[in-house]
């Protein structure tokens, strides 16, 4: 059960959250998009989000400002989650501009948000989950891009709720989270995603 549990917390891990997003919109975006520009974003997007955190890590945890990936006390979290704001905003203007899709440039301004607030309680010794954000956030996005692209994909968010409600499980199973901080992370991921909704829908 616990390999179980950990392996849901790896499979769904928020490094792994926003390219998700972004295959997703690709795959059911009615607009015609250049596969070579459907590649290079991914491709772009794929280095920052993955690779990028990923060496960023090793490099913190070589200099002693982490423990373990799983960033487990708020002060842990603090230069990670600057770097990650970071980051966001050069995909913002680098990679993910509005006058090509405007949707991914607003879902990745919430999850620059999301960032930012789980930032600010960090800063304040709240461990929000960030499993929970980015989970959360991303069923949001997919909910909003189905009534503003008109497509039925019933069966897509049922499995994101049942993905989101697994992911909570093993985080609490695995001692890594409190109640309040799960349900937290669940409105930090969702209300950003929300309250951007008229900017684009």
């Amino acid at each position: 059960m616990d390999k179980i549990l950990k392996s849901i917390s790896y499979i769904f891990h928020p490094l792994l959250i926003p390219i998700l997003g972004v295959i997703f919109y690709f795959f059911k975006s009615p607009r015609f998009i250049p596969e070579e520009m459907v590649k290079a974003k991914l491709v772009s997007l794929f280095i920052l989000t993955v690779i990028l955190p990923i060496l960023l890590y090793f490099l913190l945890k070589t200099l002693g400002k982490v423990k373990s990936i799983y960033l487990q006390t708020t002060n842990e979290r603090i230069i990670p989650l600057i770097l990650n704001c970071f980051v966001v905003i050069i995909i913002l203007q680098r990679i993910i501009t509005p006058s090509q899709t405007i949707e991914l440039y607003f879902f990745f301004v919430g999850i620059l948000i999301s960032t930012m607030v789980c930032l600010i309680l960090a800063i304040f010794k709240f461990k929000a989950s960030i499993h929970m954000i980015s989970i959360s956030g991303l069923f949001m996005f997919m909910a909003i891009l189905s009534i503003h692209f008109s497509i039925n994909i019933n069966n897509t968010l049922a499995l994101m709720v049942i993905i989101i409600g697994a992911v909570a499980t093993s985080r609490l199973l695995l001692n890594a989270h409190t109640y309040k901080e799960l349900i937290m992370g669940m409105f930090i991921g969702v209300i950003p995603q929300l309250i951007l909704v008229p900017y684009w829908l």
